[in-house]
């Protein structure tokens, strides 16, 4: 029987994952990708000899990258070179600044030195969250396509672990006291575009894992993640990309999707079609003569999104003598917080994430130079803000901000080249849905079987992979996402595979 055929729309992390794991395992597989280059927001800026990656910055849980590049029958070593950061990151107070470690022992005394009395309770956490990470994330790596998989033996045990009565913020208050220090174990909930007082306990494993497992850089940017899985998949006889390759709507019979036709008329068939385009676009638009009705255009606005992201990548002529990754928290972080959430306006009181990679990373810049990359989490396009009209004016008074509250002094009077992002780039540029640039939001009502499942519900021969399918946003459980997904079309045809057991080893690249 010869070989089936599988299209995937959108060349991003999720895509090219599956596209890797299919092709090992014998598909024909075809990634078409509208831009003239793979990675979607995992892509780079490249402008005046300045790189700068468009979206992810943080490597974590390096084991899962790893391992699916073995699903593909390769070494992600071969592929890209990455460095553990130690320390991790910098948080900013207005009183203090915190260095946050990897290191059991030097995070311990961190403690003890801005918050005498806590320290005790770090082991308290780490062994507690250990057990919660143990008990979750083989969840995270089943599929959910059917109601009765919430009976699994693995899910049953793990509820107790899900703490389903509480929130994160309010989980941190069971280890530490001052309100500070529980901000540097629940801002995390940003990398899922959430407020830590409204993200569900769960999450609070996000901040364990980074503790027990680190942060890595790769270099030359986490956008050669996905130049490495571009060439590790090209390098099977039956793979084929296509860039600049736009796709207009998919093409079904029935309710059974049977290709996909393309924005310059032509039209491509295949046994299967994976979307790894942002999911409420992808049904509002790619799938929009399918009549659906579980995500139809007045259900999607209904369902809940992740904030946004203000994003200013600067070129600078000088080089800066501060950590790879800082955060300067507003001096009323929850106000912030309920600004960006609640009120839906952007915060004069801003909280900050720079990037100054080329600490780590020298060729990111020309010789002596280096690239600062700011990102200012913003409410989402459905709040009304009129982004066009005060773009200027917010990039400077989130200049203002690090000028006055950071070692970037003279960061304006040093600019060569500038980039800003407004959540209307996100909707223009790379077709996210509201802008929201953390994909759907992780309330329980759309987690596991509750989020748009791998195996899509609504149309036959069609799948998901990404940040708004199960398992959810973020690089490493967009990997899994992937694996899921081929998983699921590897049964259906028949074709081993081995599921995945392992929860992690420490190890460095």
């Amino acid at each position: 029987m010869p070989a089936k055929k599988i299209l995937i729309v959108g060349a991003g992390p999720g895509g090219l994952t599956a596209g890797m794991i299919l092709a090992k395992r014998g598909f024909n597989v075809t990634i078409l990708e509208k831009e003239a280059v793979v990675g979607g927001r995992n892509a780079s800026i490249k402008k005046d000899g300045y790189t700068f990656d468009i979206g992810p910055t943080f490597l974590m849980m390096n084991y899962i990258l790893k391992e699916v590049f073995l699903e593909a029958g390769k070494k992600a070593e071969d592929y890209m070179k990455v460095k553990r950061l130690e320390p991790m990151y910098r948080l900013l107070f207005t009183d203090k600044e915190v260095s946050i470690s990897s290191g059991f022992d030097v995070m311990k005394a961190e403690i003890s030195k801005n918050f005498p009395g806590n320290e005790e309770a770090l082991a308290k956490f780490m062994k507690t969250e250990k057990h919660r990470y143990g008990r979750m994330f083989p969840c995270l790596q089943k599929d959910y396509s059917k109601p009765w998989h919430l009976l699994r033996p693995v899910f049953l045990k793990a509820i107790p672990a899900l703490q389903l009565h509480k929130k994160f913020w309010q989980n941190l208050s069971g280890y530490f006291k001052q309100d500070d220090l529980k901000i540097c174990f629940t801002f995390q909930a940003k990398y899922i575009g959430m407020s830590p007082w409204e993200c569900p306990a769960a999450f609070t494993m996000i901040p364990y894992v980074e503790h027990e497992y680190g942060i890595y850089h790769v270099y030359g940017g986490l956008n050669q993640i996905s130049a490495g899985m571009a060439k590790a998949f090209l390098e099977f006889p039956n793979a084929e990309l296509k860039l600049n390759t736009k796709v207009k709507e998919l093409i079904a019979e029935k309710k059974k999707v049977k290709g996909v036709r393309l924005e310059d008329g032509r039209e491509i068939f295949a046994d299967e079609v994976i979307i790894n385009a942002d999911f409420a676009y992808s049904m509002s638009e790619l799938a929009k003569s399918q009549k659906l009705r579980k995500y139809s255009p007045e259900k999607l606005k209904k369902m809940r999104y992740s904030c946004s992201t203000f994003m200013i990548y600067l070129g600078v002529r000088k080089k800066y003598d501060i950590p790879h990754h800082n955060i300067v928290f507003a001096k009323d972080y929850r106000k912030n917080v309920q600004e960006i959430f609640e009120k839906g306006s952007p915060s004069e009181d801003m909280s900050a994430y720079v990037q100054n990679a080329c600490i780590t990373d020298p060729l990111l810049a020309p010789e002596g130079k280096s690239t600062i990359y700011i990102l200012v989490p913003c409410p989402n396009k459905a709040s009304g803000t009129d982004w066009q009209s005060i773009k200027e004016e917010y990039k400077n008074k989130v200049l203002d901000m690090l000028e006055k509250r950071t070692e970037l002094k003279d960061l304006r009077a040093n600019i060569e080249s500038e980039t800003v992002y407004t959540p209307d780039d996100w909707v223009n540029k790379h077709n996210v849905y509201l802008g929201a640039t953390f994909n759907l939001a992780h309330n329980l009502s759309q987690m596991l079987y509750f989020r748009p499942r791998n195996k899509f519900e609504e149309l036959d021969n069609c799948w998901l992979t990404g940040g708004g399918t199960h398992p959810g946003s973020g690089l490493p459980t967009i990997y899994e996402s992937a694996r899921i997904t081929s998983n699921l079309i590897s049964k259906k045809y028949g074709i081993p595979f081995t599921a995945p057991t392992t929860l992690n080893q420490k190890e460095t690249f």
